[in-house]
């Protein structure tokens, strides 16, 4: 490892054992990146400043010279008056516009580390976050921060910006000078990225800086392609890495540019795409297949690339896609571990119904559980390794995940004898629903806490529109009202929304085992029989 700028060596004392880290893989010659790396500043300072970087709904558009301008503002007051300093952890939380991304490339361009948030998350899920991260600064929009405030968070000093009073981080005093880039080692963790595990406690994903540039010289450069007059918009939030990337990094690294929408379903996606001659799209399967039935009246005839990932994407919901459309989706399946997309294929590359093959920069197998490969047109699970790799903050979980070098994402796949690789089915107990993981036993743990509730489990059900819906087996005690509204109503306050059921089916006893192990796949059976 080079040596690193960071102050506080919280993130880089917590990494993985080197015997744990997968085998990292720098074949390309745009992949062999300088010691010294910042990528906040690479992304920054490469482009014409006056060329268009951000454009908002309202029809605002921040130039990147603009923008450069906002960044150095905010690093100036992160390192002075908050005393922000190399390696601090500092949350990030809002809806999405261009002060959250000036935020993030901010913190990076200051050297400390950026923990980007979902906006929806509640207070108990953001203390976890922030005591696993030992985080003691956060920049919130001033919109979200009373949950983040409700957290009541040991330590934390909470720096709203969207305000207008003198505290505000957009009011504070700072120079109108430049700042100068911390000078970070390549390999210094740059963001943690939370996802959740099938026991529902949040991992950590710990990436570097040319991590971040390495999402964008594979996927990006190699599959998606874009151009510099491209613009780009999407439904990810920059909580999630397939967001940051796709409506960030991608652009930024191209020197194009991105709409950056607040609410982004189909309704708001649809009218934007034509207002803004948008020509790339992030967004999920279920979007896209919600913008199909409402496509009528709406120009779309911007768009070039359409790119999904999230859940698998069906081949009906391709071929009506291309047939109303005329543009081929770019299917693709990426990790919050691996950073973003691995496995994927554009143009006439594209096979309906596979994800596709690995991205330049990356291999990809399936193998048994034993870590051998197993021939094509067998399903096992899938194994990946490449310029990035899973390294999770001080968690034993990395053993599960890394396996003789190899990163295992927890995806049953098929190698068809073309090479193209077929997603099969989740290998673990992770829920997928409209582009979001969900993991079961963390929303079991939240119906627990409802003082009704006596035993629960919850699993996925196949859903023709999302891939998957949350349903709740819940068994109350006696005499309490097996009624679903009082517990939606209970998990609300306590997950965030697209955390909790659409179905809750009440029952006098779970299925288990005669040692007491719950049955989950009698339930997972049952609900997929009805």
């Amino acid at each position: 490892m080079y040596r690193s700028a960071h102050v506080d060596t919280f993130a880089r004392d917590h990494l993985p054992p080197p015997d744990e880290w997968p085998e990292l893989r720098f074949e390309l010659p745009e992949l062999r990146y300088p010691d010294r790396l910042n990528c906040a500043a690479e992304l920054l300072d490469h482009t014409d400043p006056a060329r268009p970087a951000f454009h908002t709904p309202g029809g605002a558009t921040w130039t990147y010279g603009e923008l450069r301008a906002r960044v150095d503002r905010i690093a100036h007051v992160l390192t002075g008056d908050l005393g922000v300093v190399p390696g601090n952890r500092v949350l990030l939380r809002g809806p999405t516009t261009p002060w959250l991304a000036a935020c993030w490339l901010a913190v990076l361009k200051a050297g400390a580390i950026a923990v980007t948030v979902l906006a929806q998350q509640r207070p108990h899920e953001l203390a976890t976050l922030c005591e696993i991260a030992l985080v003691r600064h956060a920049l919130c929009d001033i919109r979200a921060v009373d949950d983040l405030a409700k957290a009541d968070i040991p330590g934390l000093r909470i720096t709203t910006y969207g305000g207008d009073g003198a505290d505000d981080l957009l009011g504070r005093p700072a120079p109108g000078t430049p700042y100068p880039a911390v000078d970070t080692a390549a390999d210094d963790v740059a963001l943690i990225a939370f996802t959740s595990g099938t026991t529902g406690h949040p991992k950590g994903c710990m990436h570097f800086h040319r991590d971040v540039l390495a999402i964008a010289d594979t996927f990006s450069r190699h599959v998606l392609r874009p151009r510099a007059d491209d613009v780009f918009t999407g439904s990810p939030p920059l909580g999630f890495t397939f967001g940051l990337g796709g409506l960030v990094v991608f652009p930024m690294r191209a020197g194009a540019s991105s709409l950056l929408l607040e609410q982004a379903g189909a309704r708001q996606l649809l009218p934007a795409i034509a207002e803004h001659r948008v020509s790339v799209l992030f967004t999920a399967p279920t979007a896209y297949r919600a913008m199909l039935e409402q496509l009528d009246g709406h120009d779309v005839s911007s768009l070039r690339r359409c790119v999904s990932a999230g859940e698998n994407l069906p081949a009906a919901t391709w071929r009506a896609w291309h047939e109303r459309t005329g543009v081929r989706i770019i299917n693709g399946i990426g990790a919050t571990e691996l950073l973003h997309i691995f496995v994927s294929a554009a143009d006439d590359a594209v096979r309906p119904g596979t994800t596709g093959v690995p991205v330049p920069g990356w291999q990809a197998r399936v193998q048994d559980t034993h870590g051998a490969p197993v021939p094509d047109g067998e399903p096992g699970l899938l194994a990946v390794r490449g310029p990035v790799g899973c390294r999770y903050l001080a968690d034993p979980r990395q053993r599960g995940y890394v396996r003789g070098g190899w990163n295992i994402t927890g995806d049953t796949y098929v190698r068809e004898p073309d090479g193209y690789f077929r997603y099969v089915a989740r290998a673990d107990d992770m829920i997928i629903s409209a582009g979001y993981n969900i993991a079961g036993p963390e929303v079991e743990d939240a119906l627990l806490r409802h003082p009704d509730v006596v035993e629960a489990a919850v699993v996925g059900r196949a859903d023709e529109a999302r891939g998957q819906v949350v349903v709740a087996y819940t068994v109350v005690r006696e005499g309490a009202p097996r009624e679903p509204e009082p517990l939606r109503a209970f998990l609300k306050a306590e997950l965030a929304p697209y955390k909790c059921p659409r179905e809750f089916v009440f029952l006098d006893a779970l299925p288990r085992t005669a040692t007491g192990k719950l049955q989950r796949f009698r339930l997972r059976d049952e609900g997929d029989r009805q």
